[in-house]
């Protein structure tokens, strides 16, 4: 596809979408989802409205069933059933949209990232603002979707567990960016989740993932580039994402690939595991 030096090539843009929606090996995915207080229904929108031939990834289900914390990475195996349910395969193009746009979208790309969908992308905008534009909308019952293959190879690199995590604390053996708003980070705001701790890691960074798109639209390379800079992180060294349950910090993730960065993990847990525990050195106040 065609981009412009400054812009991410993991994203594309309303028109790339409108001129290809219908084409054999073009997937659309809806990954809206949530906080309660936002007031919205990510299936029930789904139900009413999506891009003509999207698919709804639900990420509160497509998760492992053993674990009791939000959003944790589902099993190779029970992924690629989820993925091929829904009609997905590895060698797909995927192009993962939500509702305002750069929000909860990231997550459902590098989770298919993760299982080996090369040729995953965001739309660029949102759900929300295709409608403002008049752009196609299927409504009504959404088809069934035909089933497919989905090859998963997880890459486990991606991926910083909570005794990985432990550790960097630690030792400080890489960056830490929480994509929590900065209230929430300094521990001034109250979690949304029942239970947990207020505050973020000893060491963390804060960039709040708002702050990486404008209008649902992901900024340029090198506003991408000037706000982490600003946030005193290191693009020359290792860093590690987190946020309030692994969703947001997707936001993060694929700011840091957009402008080369690639040594860079996602902490799953994110403060859901680390704030709910009663061992974990918590720290408040700006970074």
């Amino acid at each position: 596809m065609t981009v412009t030096p400054d812009t991410s090539t993991f994203v594309v843009s309303f028109d790339w979408l409108k001129d290809r929606i219908g084409q054999p090996d073009l997937k659309i995915v809806d990954g809206s989802w949530y906080l309660p207080a936002q007031n919205r229904d990510g299936a029930a929108e789904y139900a009413a409205s999506r891009i003509p031939g999207a698919v709804f990834f639900d990420q509160d289900s497509i998760v492992d069933p053993a674990s009791d914390l939000p959003h944790t990475i589902a099993s190779a195996a029970d992924f690629a059933r989820a993925a091929g349910a829904l009609g997905l395969s590895d060698t797909d193009t995927i192009v993962v949209y939500d509702g305002p746009g750069m929000f909860t979208a990231p997550r459902v790309w590098w989770l298919l990232r993760l299982f080996g969908a090369a040729n995953a992308y965001v739309l660029d905008g949102g759900f929300d603002a295709w409608k403002a534009q008049g752009l196609p909308v299927e409504t009504g019952a959404p088809a069934a979707p035909v089933p497919a293959k989905f090859n998963a190879s997880v890459s486990s690199r991606a991926v910083t567990s909570f005794e990985d995590m432990r550790s960097i604390v630690e030792a400080g053996t890489a960056q830490i960016a929480d994509a929590r708003g900065p209230g929430r980070f300094a521990g001034t705001e109250p979690e949304p989740r029942e239970g947990m701790l207020s505050g973020h890691m000893p060491g963390a960074r804060n960039v709040p993932f708002a702050t990486l798109s404008e209008d649902g639209k992901l900024k340029s390379l090198s506003e991408l580039r000037a706000i982490f800079e600003a946030s005193s992180l290191d693009l020359q060294k290792p860093v590690v994402t987190t946020c309030g349950s692994g969703v947001t910090a997707a936001v993060l993730t694929l700011a840091l690939h957009s402008i080369g960065h690639r040594d860079n993990t996602l902490y799953d847990g994110s403060w859901s595991e680390w704030g709910g525990r009663d061992d974990t050195p918590i720290a408040t106040g700006e970074a």
